[in-house]
């Protein structure tokens, strides 16, 4: 079952333990799904922090709200929800091995915290897994 917060909304089945940031607000990340959407451009990170003159910026995991740039004409423009999958900056797990990824990706979810698509392409990482249990059934296999 979806961890939701008091409204119903999305957020994740446990802590999240703190990992490198990679993503700052203003990237644009490929979609990983297949809900229709190719390019996503960050526009907030939900919990992302704060700091004089520092860009908000997610890791693995991290809820961001995103806006599709390149893909279907019904979902072009339009503001989603949307959970980091995968990020290329290195970054250390918990039993001291240093890990990244070969690329970035992020998949759309709905404000409940359902997929939007249907699957998910390539591996998403254990991390991610853990804090979001349904999006990991999608996926091909799990880094």
């Amino acid at each position: 079952e979806m961890a939701k917060n008091k409204k119903g909304k999305a957020k994740p089945a446990k802590v999240k333990h703190r990992l490198t940031r990679a993503i700052p607000v203003g990237a644009q990340l490929p979609c990983v799904d297949n809900s229709g959407a190719k390019l996503l451009n960050v526009i907030s990170v939900y919990f992302g922090g704060s700091r004089l003159n520092r860009l908000p910026s997610a890791s693995i995991g991290d809820l961001m709200l995103v806006s599709v740039r390149q893909g279907k004409p019904e979902l072009k423009k339009k503001v989603m929800p949307s959970v980091l999958l995968r990020q290329r900056k290195m970054w250390r797990r918990y039993n001291g091995v240093s890990v990244f990824c070969e690329d970035n990706g992020s998949c759309i979810i709905t404000p409940k915290g359902q997929l939007k698509g249907s699957a998910i392409t390539g591996p998403i990482t254990k991390e991610c897994s853990e804090l979001w249990p349904n999006l990991s059934t999608r996926a091909s296999a799990v880094l």
